[in-house]
């Protein structure tokens, strides 16, 4: 089971240790289609994480484990 964690609030910040410890490893960026920002595990598909499929639309492109979604305006840090 995979899960989403949503910030919506644009003062929200997110360390890099808490972003490590929600997507359970290093952290990548990936931009999606809709300008959002979701912070991944870099190396999910090489531990064999299982598919996030609503990250996975989100983003239109295949994602896996657990992450963390930025709304637009938020994660300004992680520009």
């Amino acid at each position: 089971m995979t899960s989403i964690k949503k910030v919506i609030d644009p003062k929200e910040n997110i360390s890099l240790k808490s972003a490590q410890e929600t997507v359970g490893g290093y952290v990548e960026r990936v931009i999606c289609r809709d300008d959002t920002i979701l912070l991944v595990n870099e190396e999910g598909l090489l531990e064999g994480l299982p598919v996030n499929e609503e990250a996975s639309a989100i983003a239109g492109q295949m994602i896996v484990g657990n992450v963390i979604h930025f709304a637009k305006g938020c994660g300004k840090d992680w520009n």
